[in-house]
């Protein structure tokens, strides 16, 4: 797989303030069609109104934007609907094949979508990530991040190098936060590179017996060592809020929520391990009901120009894979960029394989007796 390369944030230009978010194709298309709206639903927090309001006086085109916690949440809603009810969904790509199984999204016209926006490791990376089912591509990506681990800066200081999941499982000191499903993983993680797994950690993502060999021995360890989780998070919001108000001083997060409490100034950093940070890609795919369907594929290309990516990361601290938004981001995001992934961690991203149906009911099977043992 080819890496996603951001390392010219390092290089690149300051802060670009007060660009303008239309282009002239976009805006004479707008004006030539009259006012449309866009319905969509994407994770809390992604699109903010600034956002919002960017791409509605861009395209004359008014968003309606929904949130939702997980990744569950969405597919749940989804097939309540029947496909219907949402212009554009924000799955990722791990998980597009779900949607494709229940006939709930569409595919991709390519010939619509201004495909050289995109970062083209991007691109090709996401055809085998869940992206493209039986030759037909589902979903267009628009970022990727990772879930690391979360620090207190203060009370448990880590380093690049030696920052290990492992500091979450096996610190005494530890008072942990971190998701169910995902945790195992992160504990499968190092405990591989312990030696202590019966068969390498990805057989569990392409064989069902293999899958119950590996969780088996992850289980084990984590009923053994709950006692280090003092709060379990679902959704961005849990997640913060364990080190904001219930003492969490390490965890297993999302790169947003450890940005989104340093910006409020507590001591909370954020650092890939040494087993590899969990690696994500995101993108924008259009339900099989959808209403407004040239509407959602404008705001795909809008949200790919390098000035919305560019606000889109420094919003959360997410990558946008728009050619040029690093360029534009903030002194803030490159920072946090750089704090996180130095030395060779972008090379060591582990990224999530495709989660069929399959897997993830024995996923959340082995989640749901983790969370009651």
């Amino acid at each position: 797989m080819n890496r996603i390369n951001r390392r010219g944030l390092l290089r690149g230009a300051a802060a670009t303030a007060g660009v303008t978010l239309a282009s002239p194709y976009l805006a004479r298309r707008a004006m030539a069609q009259g006012a449309g709206q866009v319905n969509i639903f994407a994770w809390e927090g992604y699109l903010t109104e600034e956002i919002l309001t960017a791409f509605r006086e861009a395209t004359g085109i008014t968003p309606n934007f929904t949130g939702y916690g997980t990744n569950d949440e969405l597919l749940n809603q989804l097939r309540a609907n029947n496909g219907a009810g949402f212009d554009l969904i924000w799955p990722t790509v791990d998980r597009v094949p779900n949607y494709v199984e229940f006939g709930l999204v569409q595919p991709i016209d390519e010939s619509r979508i201004e495909v050289d926006r995109v970062l083209p490791s991007a691109w090709e990376n996401s055809t085998n990530l869940g992206a493209v089912v039986d030759g037909q591509r589902f979903q267009v990506p628009t970022d990727w991040g990772t879930e690391a681990i979360a620090y207190d800066t203060e009370q448990m200081p880590l380093e690049y190098g030696t920052a290990s999941y492992g500091d979450i499982w096996n610190n005494e000191n530890a008072q942990a936060t971190v998701r169910g499903h995902s945790s195992l993983i992160g504990l499968g993680l190092w405990l591989e590179a312990e030696g202590r797994l019966p068969r390498p950690l990805l057989d569990a993502f392409t064989d069902e017996q293999a899958q119950v060999e590996i969780f088996d021995v992850i289980l084990a360890e984590a009923i053994e060592r709950k006692g280090r989780i003092i709060q379990f998070w679902t959704n961005e919001n849990e997640a913060q809020g364990a080190f904001r108000v219930n003492g969490a001083n390490i965890g297993q997060t999302w790169d947003s929520t450890a940005a989104a409490l340093a910006r409020e100034g507590l001591p909370v950093g954020f650092i890939a391990p040494r087993e590899g940070a969990l690696a994500w890609m995101e993108g924008l795919s259009i339900p099989s009901g959808a209403a407004n369907v040239d509407e959602a594929y404008e705001f795909i290309n809008w949200f790919l120009t390098p000035e919305a990516g560019a606000m889109y990361t420094n919003a959360t601290s997410i990558n946008s894979t728009a050619v040029g938004s690093d360029q534009l981001i903030s002194d803030e995001a490159r920072a946090f960029f750089a704090a996180a992934y130095p030395g060779d961690a972008l090379e060591k991203l582990w990224w999530w394989p495709i989660q069929e149906n399959w897997y993830v009911t024995r996923r959340n099977e082995y989640q749901d007796r983790f969370l009651s043992a």
